[in-house]
This record gives C-alpha cells, sequence and structure tokens, in this order.
C-alpha cells in the first residue's frame, strides 16, 4: 500500500511538471510571436513587403495602438467597431479644414496587449457636386483583417443607402450618423473579390444618385452626382 501511494504521489509530480512545461512553452511562444519585433511583424513584413522586420507597438487600447504605430497624436478616432476578431478604427486629422480626409486602421487584441494589423487613410479636395467619396483597400496575402474592404464619406444629404455591386450581387454598405460630422461607411467584401466593381450611392426612392466603376482594388476618389 505504501509502494503504490509513492508511485503515485510520482506519477502526479511527473504530470504536475509536464502540464508546467507545456504552459511555459505556451507563454513563451505568445511572448515571441505579439512582442514587438516578433513572429507576427515578420509575417506582416514579409507579407508586405518590405525588407527588415517592422516593429509593431503595443497599445493598451485600440486607439493608443493606433496612435503608437502612427506615432502621430494629429488623428482622433470618429467611431470603432468590432469586426472580424478585432477592431476597426476610423480617423480623421485634427486640423482638417477643408476637403476630406478619412483613415481605417484594424488592430486586435493580443494576450499582450493590442495591436495594430494593418490600415490606409485618404484625403481629397472639395469638389463641386460630390455625392460620395471612397477609398477601397483589397486584401493581402498573410495579413489577417476584414479585407477587402471599400469606405469612405458621404458628402450628398440625399443619398441613404450605398452598395458595391460586384459579380451580379449586391453588397450593402453600413452607414453610420451618430458621432460624426458627416456621414462615413463602409462595405467588407468576401475574402475572394476582385475588381472591377461598382460603387453605387441611392436615395430614400432606391434612385441611383451616383455611380462608379472601380478597376484598381487599391484607389480612392470622388464620386460626382449623376447628370
Amino acid at each position: 500500500m505504501m509502494y503504490t501511494g509513492k508511485r503515485s504521489s510520482l506519477l502526479w509530480v511527473k504530470w504536475s511538471c509536464m502540464i508546467l512545461a507545456c504552459l511555459l512553452l505556451l507563454v513563451g511562444f505568445v511572448y515571441a510571436y505579439d512582442k514587438p519585433g516578433g513572429i507576427a511583424d515578420w509575417r506582416y513584413s514579409r507579407a508586405a513587403g518590405y525588407p527588415g522586420i517592422i516593429n509593431i507597438p503595443l497599445g493598451d487600447t485600440p486607439e493608443q495602438a493606433v496612435q503608437k504605430f502612427r506615432q502621430t497624436t494629429d488623428e482622433q478616432v470618429i467611431y470603432k467597431e468590432a469586426i472580424d476578431g478585432g477592431v476597426l478604427v476610423f480617423t480623421k486629422r485634427n486640423d482638417q479644414t477643408d476637403g476630406t480626409d478619412l483613415g481605417i486602421e484594424f488592430v486586435r487584441k493580443t494576450w499582450l496587449g493590442w495591436k495594430w494589423v494593418t490600415g490606409g487613410s485618404y484625403g481629397l479636395s472639395s469638389v463641386a457636386d460630390e455625392a460620395v467619396n471612397y477609398m477601397s483597400m483589397p486584401k493581402f496575402k498573410g495579413i489577417h483583417g476584414p479585407f477587402p474592404i471599400v469606405y469612405g464619406q458621404i458628402a450628398d444629404k440625399s443619398i441613404t443607402d450605398i452598395q458595391v455591386i460586384l459579380g451580379g450581387d449586391a453588397y450593402r454598405a453600413k452607414i453610420i450618423n451618430e458621432g460624426v460630422l458627416e456621414p462615413i461607411w463602409y462595405v467588407e467584401l468576401p475574402s475572394s473579390a476582385d475588381t472591377p466593381y461598382q460603387i453605387e450611392a441611392l436615395n430614400s426612392r432606391s434612385s441611383v444618385v451616383a455611380s462608379k466603376t472601380i478597376d484598381d482594388s487599391f484607389d480612392s476618389g470622388s464620386i460626382l452626382v449623376s447628370k
């Protein structure tokens, strides 16, 4: 009986050590993967075509992660939304006085904090008879996120709906009115989507106010009211 009890204790110690070793390996891998300059940053650098490794800092919040990566305090967050396992953050420059500027950033939560994944922005001068403006961002192999995505800002107050026509299917935009000076919109397209596709802006009668065919998957510009 004493021999059996001693054997059981040894087995318990053995299994406890194995479990502890696995946990330590897991923690070590997580740290090595998500730390600035770690495996995740190496994968992003390869996918984005950079020769070196970009050190992507960690933040306590999605906003801080964006601010640390962009190294600027000149942008304000105007809207954010949980999507595709992370957060989509919309930004505008604080010093904007004319025209349009709008950016999106995608960040994800890691065990070490929030980390920037990818994003972009555009700026346009004021244009007469502008209905909407837009930027399209493709999906890059090896970079996770809600892409391809098309987003922008609504200039014509008669517009109540926006859709992207792709391969005969219509993908309706989410339009954000609350907390922004001018409505913003975005459409998340299927991961396999590719150009060409068409952006259509519609009024409350479902009539097309403006439309444009997009041939470049990384493009931005204004869409004027149809004459």
